[in-house]
């Protein structure tokens, strides 16, 4: 037919681009973080595409960075000193952030932001690893009363165990979290640690006490069960005195450096949809890069 132009179907091929999944850690300052080399070797050895970077973000800036989390390219973040008690104020907690008073790990469900403090798990889990059957133990005692022992008296409670004795050198705070955490915890005086090793069958240091440049931490391991366990959440030294001590009487101990990786877990977890595993590799790796710094 004169004038007929036979239509022309045109198709288009759209090209959908899937960025990788990226999460950060959010810190001023955290240029000093293991949190990159723990996040990429699982990324690495499990095969994902994806990225874990750090951000060094000013107090003053921390509100807006997290509200445009999203539009940033971050599925999810771990959040550090100071940043820790805001990021909890900013997101929807889960009864573990909100018992410990502070957000480390935030992802998206939903379209919403969510937070948790895995502190909790890392230091339990990390136990499980090192010493099997420590929650048999009926009495506790724990060293300080700051953000890691929130984290710590929870795990322990969560557990089960009876007891706890909270020894601080200012006792308020420590009656604080007996007045937060219910009368499983007994606030004592600093000085009556040497009276309470005896019935301990687990002690936790969560002071700096041991750490390098810090004074030592003066406690007398002899005094303790020969069943009990001996937790340092230090991590540099890696081999702290206190641990050296315990090990020396044929105590079973459990590090802070084992405490960072299993806390790292299930955010992972939760940004990349694999849950990793803390394997010797992996340690081997981080412990090497504490040694060169």
């Amino acid at each position: 037919m004169a004038g007929f132009i036979p239509a022309i179907d045109v198709f288009e091929e759209v090209v959908v681009v899937t960025k990788p999944r990226a999460a950060c850690l959010i810190g001023w300052p955290a240029a000093h973080s293991r949190s990159p080399l723990i996040h990429h070797y699982w990324l690495r050895t499990l095969g994902i595409e994806g990225g874990y970077v750090i951000e060094a973000v000013p107090p003053d800036e921390f509100k807006d960075f997290i509200f445009r989390l999203s539009l940033r390219g971050f599925v999810g973040a771990n959040v550090t000193i100071p940043h820790k008690e805001r990021a909890l104020s900013l997101s929807k907690p889960d009864e573990r952030a909100r018992a410990v008073g502070a957000a480390n790990t935030l992802w998206f469900a939903d379209g919403e932001l969510c937070s948790t403090n895995t502190d909790v798990e890392g230091f339990i889990n990390n136990l499980d690893a090192c010493a099997q059957g420590w929650d048999k133990c009926e009495e506790a005692l724990v060293l300080g009363a700051g953000g890691s022992s929130r984290a710590v008296l929870f795990g322990l409670l969560e557990r089960g165990i009876k007891r706890v004795h909270l020894a601080n050198r200012t006792m308020a705070r420590a009656q604080a979290l007996a007045d937060q955490f219910g009368p499983s915890i007994v606030p004592v005086a600093w000085e009556t640690i040497g009276d309470l090793l005896p019935r301990a069958g687990l002690l936790v240091n969560t002071t700096s006490l041991g750490m390098r440049g810090q004074p030592p931490l003066q406690v007398d391991v002899a005094l303790l069960p020969p069943e009990a366990v001996v937790a340092d959440l230090v991590y540099v030294p890696l081999d702290t005195p206190l641990l050296t001590a315990a090990r020396e009487r044929g105590l079973k101990t459990a590090d802070g450096l084992g405490m960072l990786l299993h806390q790292a877990v299930r955010g992972f977890e939760l940004w990349f949809g694999r849950r990793p595993e803390v394997t010797a590799e992996l340690r081997a790796l981080v412990e090497a890069d504490l040694a060169n710094s």
